[in-house]
């Protein structure tokens, strides 16, 4: 039996690309990591205008309460393109939490960017300086928050903050909430991944070494392609999660954490191999690959580590 997307989901998938192919990504990275997140912004709008804002949003708040497949599908291009800011919590996370909060609205127009934190599986909020609502989660209840102490990440791209609770909150469904969490986080690690995979395969065939080509080399070839299989390995875990999560499936957790788990390991791989074809201009901050390097390295810990998502499967089994 075949799974495969359909021609609606694949065009809204290439519509996303050529809006992001356009945009100078990796500037409006850089200029992020720097505190200038106007350029993100753009970035941000260009998203809202195609409706990747409003997927998860309830469509009584002018959302698209759209299936997780298709937040995959939208993951999966934003973690290939490197976007940069609370991808997972504003798009993903805050909407399950504010489903029925007016705000909500607001998140499907992209007139507001919302990030998260959820302890203790989720205790700090990438970028709580600049998102325009901080929200604080956990045991059946969300809060607004107010950013405290900073703490540097590995992607100087995603600040991370303590944050305290500024008001009593309401009910929310904070289980679900974390499992969108973690499959948005999934898809990114495998758009990302597949991101250097491409860029490797590239210039495997422009570097030359002993007067070769590098990519005529066995040993890059097979390297390449374990990198392909991980990842196409990983994919349908993401989609099949995705399921599960639509289904409100018994096997949800299990799912998702097998997903988390396989995305970040296939990421990591292509990371490693991407730098190992690039050689010494990979570990330039002026190249390019060095954002999805880092990003990769971030997105493994954030929203359960695979130690955190392994557990988790022992556990379901």
């Amino acid at each position: 039996m075949k799974f495969d997307l359909d021609q609606e989901q694949r065009d809204f998938a290439a519509s996303i690309d050529a809006a992001l192919a356009a945009a100078d990504v990796p500037s409006a990275v850089r200029a992020w990591s720097g505190g200038d997140t106007a350029p993100g912004r753009k970035v941000w709008a260009q998203l809202a205008e195609l409706g990747v804002t409003a997927l998860v949003v309830p469509e009584r708040f002018d959302g698209l309460a759209a299936h997780p497949v298709d937040l995959v599908v939208a993951a999966e291009r934003l973690g290939r393109w490197c976007v940069p800011g609370p991808v997972t919590e504003s798009i993903a996370v805050a909407p399950v939490l504010l489903a029925d909060d007016q705000r909500a609205a607001a998140l499907a127009a992209g007139e507001l960017i919302a990030t998260v934190a959820l302890p203790p599986r989720v205790p700090r909020a990438v970028d709580a300086d600049t998102a325009g609502l901080v929200l604080l989660a956990g045991d059946g209840r969300v809060r607004d928050a107010q950013p405290g102490a900073r703490h540097d990440s590995v992607d100087p791209a995603r600040r991370l903050f303590e944050v305290t609770a500024s008001g009593d909150g309401h009910a929310a469904d904070t289980d679900r909430a974390y499992e969108f969490g973690a499959l948005a986080t999934a898809a990114q690690l495998v758009g990302a991944g597949q991101a250097l995979l491409d860029a490797a395969v590239d210039y495997a065939k422009q570097r030359t070494q002993f007067g070769r080509v590098i990519g005529s080399y066995q040993a890059i070839k097979h390297k390449l392609a374990d990198v392909h299989i991980a990842l196409e390995l990983a994919r349908p875990l993401v989609y099949g999660a995705a399921l599960a999560l639509a289904d409100e499936s018994a096997d949800t957790a299990r799912d998702v954490s097998a997903a988390k788990v396989a995305a970040a390991e296939a990421a990591l791989l292509a990371a490693r191999s991407a730098l190992q074809t690039h050689g010494a201009i990979g570990f330039t901050a002026e190249h390019d690959l060095s954002l999805w390097l880092l990003r990769v390295q971030a997105l493994r810990a954030a929203w359960g580590d695979p130690a955190a998502h392994r557990r988790r499967v022992l556990e379901a089994l």
